[in-house]
């Protein structure tokens, strides 16, 4: 796929993206691999298949993933009430009321809940200080969801979509029903069944991983720590070292630690029915759309299942694609997506936030990869 290679080389000339390595598996074989740039620019370390990346929300998938084989063991249902589990988590809408929000709606993004990043610089997850899982962790998770249950819903649960924290309520609350920790839940049900060997909630000092990198108007700086990086009117608030921190609570909405290789075999998994994590029904409730037509669209042209977006027309979308297919991003800078009908998955890892997760990069590349698989089919029709 030599135009698929060209639009990575030339992003990373460019300095769009430091260092990436590129994935792309079709009928469940891998049949293009791409490591450009550096895991360090500074020291001059190249980008590797092996190295380890900070995924953020690309956690969510596999947090949502261990719900559901939960759900099939019938330790909890999707129309379970939070309350269930986390009885004094009752935030409460504008006029006061308290509405019953669902693990259901947790896992769609349409309990009413937000996100520091996606609100203004003075909203109310500011003004509490809640954190996205992105920053240190100066508060327990507990501390956080009463700061959480402090902020006013946006809106009635279920009657609109909104991406949010959700998956780390979510989190807490498999944790509650268990009584184990969500690093020990997700490689119990997860990670350890599909061999996912490199990908967890914490590194180590000794780990090859990735040096994160953030697209600033000045250029692509490498991060602070802190470090905050301007996101359509607010700002998205980093600490890599979170990654390595043993004391701090793990997010299951952005906390995950993993490589291209591992997170490839997952979505695989996932696509080809959801052995031996999940059963097909499962796999494919997690990747069919559950945003009514009543609720606000995620973007055009998509919806929302219970952890990835789903595309439902790729003209209104700007997506190369086939409907149904189905991905997810993380504002460190990667992201991935399954076409189940052409029966490709690909894997994109980056360390620049946030141009190797959204904007002109991830557009291109897919765009790139339906070219060169359209060329391919029409080669092999010439051929016969």
């Amino acid at each position: 796929m030599k135009a698929v290679e060209e639009c990575v080389l030339a992003a990373v000339d460019a300095g769009t993206i430091v260092g990436a390595v590129v994935l792309i598996a079709q009928n469940g074989r891998l049949v293009e691999t791409i490591e450009a740039g550096f895991a360090d620019r500074e020291s001059g370390a190249p980008m590797r298949t092996g190295v380890r990346f900070r995924i953020a929300s690309m956690t969510k998938t596999i947090v949502s993933t261990a719900a559901l084989a939960l759900c099939e063991q019938n330790k909890l249902s999707l129309e379970d009430p939070v309350t269930r589990w986390l009885p004094g988590f009752t935030p409460a809408l504008a006029d006061g009321s308290r509405p019953e929000i669902t693990l259901r709606q947790l896992l769609t993004h349409s309990a009413g809940l937000g996100y520091c990043f996606t609100e203004p610089l003075d909203g109310v997850f500011h003004r509490l200080g809640i954190s996205d899982g992105l920053d240190a962790a100066n508060r327990s998770l507990e501390q956080t969801l009463a700061l959480i249950a402090q902020a006013p819903l946006a809106y009635l649960p279920g009657s609109a979509w909104g991406y949010s924290i959700a998956t780390d309520v979510l989190g807490a609350v498999l944790q509650e029903v268990t009584k184990e920790s969500l690093p020990y839940l997700v490689r119990h049900l997860v990670t350890d069944p599909l061999g996912l060997e490199a990908t967890s909630f914490r590194a180590t000092r000794d780990d090859l991983l990735a040096t994160p990198y953030a697209a600033h108007e000045a250029g692509v700086l490498r991060m602070s720590d802190p470090h905050s990086l301007p996101f359509f009117g607010s700002e998205i608030r980093y600490s890599p070292s979170r990654a390595f921190d043993p004391d701090g609570w793990p997010s299951a909405g952005t906390g995950m630690v993993g490589t291209a290789g591992d997170y490839l075999r997952f979505i695989e998994a996932i696509r080809l029915g959801g052995a031996p994590v999940l059963t097909p029904e499962s796999a494919r409730l997690m990747t069919s759309n559950a945003v009514g037509s009543s609720m606000s669209a995620i973007a055009p042209g998509q919806g929302f299942g219970l952890g990835v977006s789903i595309l439902l027309d790729p003209e209104a979308a700007g997506l190369a694609g086939n409907p149904g297919s189905w991905g997810w991003g993380g504002v460190y800078g990667s992201h991935f997506f399954v076409d189940p009908s052409a029966e490709l998955s690909v894997v994109c890892m980056t360390n620049t936030a946030v141009t190797g997760m959204a904007g002109a990069f991830p557009t291109g590349l897919r765009s790139a990869i339906y070219r060169e698989l359209r060329q391919i089919s029409a080669d092999l029709i010439e051929g016969i």
